[in-house]
């Protein structure tokens, strides 16, 4: 009795492996993104793969900086007026997530919170930074103009970068 072998060609050998090696990338993406949101507080840095959502938490007088990525990922920012013990600096906070972009390309940058208690300088100089008696700058009206140059130019990113800025009331914030 002589048994059939089957004969293989090698292009059904790289189509099944190539399915195999497909299934666990898109089953890891749709676990990251079903898993919940990415929560980043005050003075944190942090991302949210493809197809993840960022939650910052009790945006009061804080700015929250959300860099689109251009692999579909997320990098967070939540930069706070003031500094969070043992976290980072509103003039460190930019730097933090371009490091966390890498050489990734950001597609665009949206700006969200109380645009109005934020002067643009905040990002290069933290109000904390100013010795006593030195001139602490603040907003004398909303500048969100000022805001987006600032931030792109925090980000190193182009000057025609695409950077939105909106005035949110206090609270949660979630972005899908």
């Amino acid at each position: 009795m002589s048994i059939p072998i089957a004969s293989t060609s090698r292009r059904a050998l790289l189509v099944a492996a190539a399915a195999f090696a497909v299934q666990p990338a898109a089953a890891a993406a749709a676990s990251a993104a079903s898993a919940g949101p990415v929560r980043i507080t005050e003075g944190q840095v942090g991302e949210a793969g493809p197809g993840g959502a960022i939650l910052y938490p009790s945006v009061t007088s804080c700015l929250t900086v959300t860099l689109r990525l251009c692999d579909g990922a997320k990098v967070g920012a939540h930069a706070s007026l003031f500094k969070v013990p043992g976290e980072l600096r509103s003039d460190e906070i930019l730097a933090a997530a371009a490091r966390r972009a890498g050489a990734r390309r950001v597609t665009a940058v949206e700006i969200r919170g109380a645009v109005g208690a934020w002067h643009p300088g905040y990002f290069t100089k933290a109000i904390e930074s100013y010795a006593e008696g030195e001139a602490v700058p603040y907003p004398t009206r909303p500048d969100p103009e000022g805001l987006a140059r600032a931030v792109a130019a925090g980000l190193g990113l182009p000057r025609q970068a695409r950077v939105t800025v909106q005035d949110v009331p206090d609270g949660d914030q979630t972005v899908v």
